[in-house]
């Protein structure tokens, strides 16, 4: 019980950090130290169990094609 609770608090944190990561990526502000960070936090999300790897996956290319349709 207490390993659970302690393992969901820590991915709520995380999954709040790549959540916030990923809306600043997604800015029209956004530089490409933003997206790269982005980026680092899915693969470790996906790697950690986090997120699905194929949901990872799709959010990193979607993210590639807005920054290539944007210039």
């Amino acid at each position: 019980m207490r390993k659970s609770r302690a393992r969901a608090v820590r991915n709520r944190a995380q999954r709040s950090a790549l959540r916030t990561a990923l809306k600043k990526a997604a800015a029209p502000t956004a530089t490409s130290g933003d997206q790269a960070t982005a980026v680092t936090l899915l693969d470790r999300a996906a790697r950690k169990g986090l997120v699905h790897k194929n949901n990872a996956a799709r959010q990193k290319s979607r993210m590639a094609k807005k920054a290539n349709a944007a210039g």
